[in-house]
């Protein structure tokens, strides 16, 4: 976002849900993004590549497009970026998973929600036990990502950028969709603990 003056600035193309005051003036996810953003901003989406992840417990590898490898790095720098409706996905970075699939993203959200719902409960505070504020995280998440894409669309002179993004937001419509579905498809991993 170098190449536009005012990308990073959180008033320019700001997300319809900022819950950032006006004193602020960067806006925390542009800044943190924008020397990612600035490398790939003249990649195609669906140029292949091989894209290698190492982490100290393991190495994750796949041959993949552009979109989807940065896709998945986006994804780590927006939510440790300290954006505040990004915040609640923050312990889903400690246990990222390169290149998960819809169902794997699913569940490691899920999941995610019912243990802070447990340290909710086991700290005096309400739980959420049906699940339903995860569905209301993520519509405030995909609020984020289309702002994001606005000012995406702006700084990138091809589409690997924008197109990663859509990716993201992608995975967090399928996650409310399947939620509206009672988890319906996770169900039958599930199949000896509903034994009588």
């Amino acid at each position: 976002m170098e190449g536009i003056p005012n990308g990073p600035k959180l008033a320019y193309h700001q997300c319809k849900n900022c819950p950032l005051l006006d004193h602020i003036i960067y806006c925390p996810v542009a800044v943190n993004i924008s020397h990612l953003i600035e490398e790939f901003k003249f990649s195609t989406s669906y140029d292949k590549t091989l894209v290698v992840v190492e982490t100290p417990e393991r190495t994750y590898s796949q041959e993949t497009t552009v979109q989807n490898g940065l896709s998945a790095i986006l994804g780590i720098y927006m939510v440790t970026s300290g954006c505040p409706v990004l915040d609640y996905l923050r312990p889903m970075v400690r246990f990222h998973l390169p290149f998960a699939t819809a169902t794997e993203t699913i569940f490691r959200a899920v999941s995610m929600y019912l243990v802070a719902q447990y340290f909710r409960e086991r700290k005096g505070l309400e739980p959420d036990w049906k699940v339903e504020g995860l569905v209301s995280i993520y519509k405030e998440i995909s609020t984020v990502n289309k702002g994001m894409w606005n000012r995406l669309s702006k700084a990138s002179g091809f589409d690997a950028n924008v197109n990663a993004l859509i990716v993201l937001n992608t995975f967090g419509d399928a996650l409310r969709f399947s939620l509206k579905k009672d988890l319906k498809n996770l169900a039958p991993f599930f199949t000896k603990y509903l034994e009588e």
